[in-house]
């Protein structure tokens, strides 16, 4: 058996269909034999978790799946294999840096608040 990561791509409709531009893009961890079966696998996976529901304000929301876009083969399993990158440009770098650092800030006092709860 071999891993892969699938990325799955959803449309999320508000309303009546006035708003269909939101997407969302989830990276899946699958388990398959091959890349065909892991393919398929990721879109009955992705078929399987649409979902139409209504939110506290009764506006109807529907997460409608478009498909499976990207499929990689992970060598190995381990601590730090990387899984997946992506390069980008940034405008202001010097913004870029600091939301990044502010990020990571939230990140470490999320996480120890919740180690703290759970001690």
């Amino acid at each position: 058996m071999n891993w892969y990561i699938a990325k799955l791509v959803y449309q999320v409709i508000y309303g009546e269909g006035l708003c269909e531009s939101q997407f969302t893009e989830q990276l899946r961890l699958v388990e398959a034999t091959d890349d065909v079966h892991a393919f398929t696998k990721a879109q009955l996976m992705g078929h399987r978790e649409e979902n139409t529901f209504y939110q506290e304000t009764k506006a109807l929301v529907q997460w409608k799946f478009i498909d499976v876009c990207e499929l990689i083969v992970l060598d190995a399993l381990a601590d730090g294999v990387e899984l997946a990158s992506q390069i980008t440009e940034q405008v202001n770098t010097k913004v870029y840096i600091k939301s990044i650092q502010r990020k990571s800030s939230q990140l470490l006092a999320e996480s120890c608040t919740k180690c703290f709860q759970q001690n």
